[in-house]
């Protein structure tokens, strides 16, 4: 109120209640002793302070001139151009960070189709597997009556039926194996060459044991080197031939419809397992031991019990219709696969007997399909002279590898492990399994290579061709 200003530090007189300039106020109260406004009494401990925020100064007129004037203009419009210059900065910034992340949600959407279309492909895929009503319902053939035992002690011959029992369903399930650590490394591998050759289709074992075009069983002897038995009883030529792992019996199949359960101590006949009314064209044993699979060039498949020698299942696929050239279960018992002579290899469920995949791309009749012990992968061989490999998590061919022109794929045949994958036909081919390359070729056969086998740990591979010989490769 003194000066006439705004004050900067204010403060109230109570004696006449007026607002001053403190620094003002307190010249006058020294020079004075009173209040300017009304003469009373007035010391500086009476005065009340006002706590405001801090004023904002008026401008002190500067455009009192043309030139200032124009100097105010000219600060003004640079001040404008330095803002329109940082919002320009400010849009280009934003617009970066637009794209950027325009980028990314395109990108997000890219992956969330593809992660779907997987989804979708899987639950597909899981769809397959899991047997469903639209799928072609098995056709079980009529149970037909034991036959009794002829004349000259030929064994029964058992074809009747007795069904899958829930028992038997628990029974099939089986775990894989791992893979040992005395299996024997590539790099040896590669280092294997004949050790002996023998002249004599065919299963190993301490014991080895083959088939030919002369009806018969050979039981070889690795040790002793020499046939120490032979199994007679087929009328015609044995084209498979497989022993049980922990028991002193062979199987054997022949185009004359028969498979045959030979006692290999005994050295005879001890059942005849008539499941079949056409050549048997493939066997394979259950991983527990106790079942046999087996198909046949009469379109269907069967499943029977080598403890009883019963059929308990026979089943075929009605809308195929076509003849089963091999069969081979896969290593966890549930399931196996089968090969046609229309180039198929059709995936079928044990428990519901049902065919659950089919895998296209061979031209011809398959003739050999084998399963990796670890149960990922599916080998498949035909006279298209090619080995193709399948995934069977996504059930696809990732692999396919083409053999020289004419070449027969007659045999395949993984290790214990699951680390080699042998081929036997025009020749003898071991390819290591993920990297699928090449390290054993054998061209020691004069004939066609009809049976290759693996050793204990892959220590030795063995071959039995149609020149009659039966060949070992060893370090």
């Amino acid at each position: 109120l003194v000066s006439n200003e705004v004050p900067e530090h204010p403060c109230v007189s109570p004696v006449s209640n007026q607002v001053f300039e403190r620094r003002l106020i307190e010249k006058y109260i020294a020079e004075n002793g009173t209040d300017p406004m009304n003469g009373q009494p007035l010391s500086e401990e009476q005065l009340v302070d006002i706590k405001v925020s801090h004023p904002i100064r008026p401008k002190a007129p500067s455009a009192t001139s043309i030139p200032a004037i124009l100097k105010s203009l000219q600060d003004e419009w640079d001040a404008v151009m330095l803002h329109s210059f940082t919002l320009r900065q400010q849009l280009q910034t934003t617009r970066q960070e637009l794209s950027h992340a325009l980028y990314q949600h395109d990108a997000a959407c890219r992956v969330i189709a593809r992660l779907t279309k997987e989804v979708t492909a899987a639950r597909e895929a899981l769809a397959t597997l899991k047997p469903q009503a639209g799928l072609v319902a098995p056709q079980a053939v009529p149970a037909s009556q034991p036959t009794a035992a002829g004349a000259g002690g030929e064994p029964m011959e058992i074809s009747e039926q007795v069904g899958m029992t829930p028992e038997i369903i628990q029974k099939v399930t089986f775990r894989g194996k791992t893979v040992p650590e005395e299996l024997v490394r590539a790099e040896d591998l590669s280092k294997y060459r004949q050790v002996a050759s023998h002249h004599l289709l065919f299963d190993i074992n301490p014991c080895i044991f083959l088939g030919g075009a002369d009806k018969n069983v050979v039981v070889f002897d690795k040790n002793e080197e020499q046939i120490v038995a032979t199994l007679k009883g087929h009328t015609k030529k044995v084209t498979s031939v497989i022993y049980h792992p922990s028991q002193s019996v062979v199987f054997s199949a022949s185009p004359d419809t028969t498979i045959r359960v030979w006692s290999v101590t005994g050295g005879n006949c001890v059942q005849v397992v008539r499941a079949h009314e056409a050549g048997v064209t493939g066997l394979s044993l259950h991983a527990t031991g106790d079942y046999l699979l087996s198909s046949s060039e009469d379109q269907y498949w069967a499943f029977s019990d080598i403890q009883t020698g019963r059929v308990l299942t026979k089943v075929t696929d009605e809308s195929a219709g076509c003849a089963l050239t091999c069969a081979q279960f896969h290593p966890d018992g549930l399931i196996f696969g089968t090969g046609t002579a229309d180039s198929q290899i059709k995936i079928w469920d044990l428990k519901e007997r049902t065919n659950v995949a089919n895998f296209p791309g061979h031209s011809g009749p398959v003739t050999s399909i084998a399963f990796s012990e670890n149960g990922y992968y599916l080998a498949t061989g035909a006279q298209d002279s090619s080995l193709k490999l399948w995934d069977l998590r996504k059930l696809k061919n990732f692999k396919t590898i083409t053999l020289d022109n004419n070449y027969e794929v007659k045999s395949l045949v993984f290790d214990q492990s699951g680390t080699y994958l042998a081929v036997g036909g025009s020749d003898i081919r071991v390819y290591i399994c993920k990297q699928w390359s090449e390290v054993l070729n054998f061209t020691d056969h004069s004939g066609l290579v009809t049976g290759v086998a693996f050793g204990e740990n892959a220590k030795f591979l063995t071959s039995a061709g149609m020149d009659r010989s039966l060949k070992f490769y060893s370090l």
